[in-house]
């Protein structure tokens, strides 16, 4: 009865820690936005974005992941291609914190208890909220802070490939684009209601960033021992 307990257990282990490893590093690139200011360039990095990254490799196939990534976020008119835009001369930088939270899927296996060089493209997807400072442009194209602080709710779109350059060390290349369900991030929409009179562009478009990079992960986590009768 205690074998077959122990090989229960064992059983259970296997199929739920099998390549189970953890990682945890750095995060280093650029982030570009896309809204009712500046250019609609969809990768076109301009200010630096840095931040952390965690994982816990649940399977050579999935991992869960969280990251916390700063940046200012910066839109120029007249870095646009459209001439209206180019004409009205709008322009802004704030800077944002987000924490994201999802599920990493990869193309092909990743075992990191095989300690063979190995790569493979990936998908990350899941939620993020970023926090940012309110402002608008008053009537004369002043950018004008309200003083207040919101959190952008968002979900990221990421596609990388990563490969491992040591047994401990993983090197990845990602572009992550998020769509917020917010439209307050470029001042086009003022937070505070009374001031909806200088609201402009597309209401009905959420606002986007877009960060692009590469991190750099360290790993770790004990081979599972698997019972043998």
């Amino acid at each position: 009865m205690r074998y077959l307990l122990v090989f229960l257990l064992c059983l259970v282990g296997s199929q739920t820690t099998k390549a189970q490893i953890y990682e945890f590093g750095l995060f280093v690139g650029g982030s570009n936005f896309i809204g009712d200011v500046g250019a609609t360039n969809y990768i076109s990095p301009n200010q630096i974005a840095f931040g952390g990254i965690v994982k816990w490799n649940r399977s050579p196939r999935h991992a869960f992941r969280a990251s916390f990534i700063f940046t200012n976020l910066e839109a120029d008119d007249t870095k646009s291609d459209d001439p209206r835009r180019i004409q009205r001369g709008y322009g802004f930088r704030t800077g944002i914190f987000e924490a994201s939270l999802g599920m990493e899927f990869t193309f092909f296996d990743f075992n990191l208890h095989d300690l063979t060089p190995k790569g493979t493209p990936y998908l990350y997807t899941g939620v993020s909220v970023a926090n940012h400072e309110n402002f608008f442009f008053d009537n004369s194209g002043r950018l004008t802070t309200e003083n207040t602080n919101s959190w952008a709710y968002g979900i990221p779109m990421v596609l990388g490939y990563k490969q491992s350059i040591s047994p401990n060390f993983i090197l990845a290349a990602e572009i992550g684009a998020r769509y917020t369900f917010s439209d307050e991030l470029d001042g086009s929409v003022p937070d505070a209601d009374f001031r909806e009179q200088f609201a402009f562009g597309n209401t009905n478009s959420n606002d986007w960033y877009v960060f692009t990079g590469i991190t750099l992960t360290y790993t770790f986590g004990k081979k599972p021992c698997y019972c043998d009768f």
